[in-house]
């Protein structure tokens, strides 16, 4: 059974960080893409960040700078480090995996930035 679990989330003011985690089981998580998107009231789920296998990453353009996304095999885990958060980034996070097309996705962790 394939579990992406999802820890960090908060309400933190304008201008502070959150350490979101995702920790993944029941797939061979080295050779899955990982990622992380958002869900916010309104809008439609959209990609926040994005590493691969191979660990080459990308990044939605508003988050580019102050977001990192990275990966540890052995544990089985992807972070978002958020720096520098503005109210605009407010949603709820959710973690993703893929490999060769099969997709699974985690319940998601709220962040709130207030302002």
């Amino acid at each position: 059974q394939v579990q992406l679990v999802e820890t960090g989330g908060g309400l933190v003011q304008a201008g502070g960080s959150l350490r979101l985690s995702c920790a993944a089981s029941g797939i061979v998580f080295v050779l899955n893409d990982m990622a992380w998107y958002r869900q916010s009231p309104g809008n439609q789920r959209e990609l926040v960040a994005r590493i691969t296998a191979r660990r080459s990453t990308n990044y939605k353009d508003a988050v580019e700078g102050r977001f990192t996304i990275s990966r540890d095999n052995e544990k089985k885990i992807v972070y978002l480090q958020m720096d520098s958060l503005k109210p605009e980034d407010t949603g709820v996070y959710i973690c993703y995996a893929e490999r060769r097309g099969v997709r699974h996705w985690g319940q998601g962790t709220q962040v709130t930035v207030s302002s």
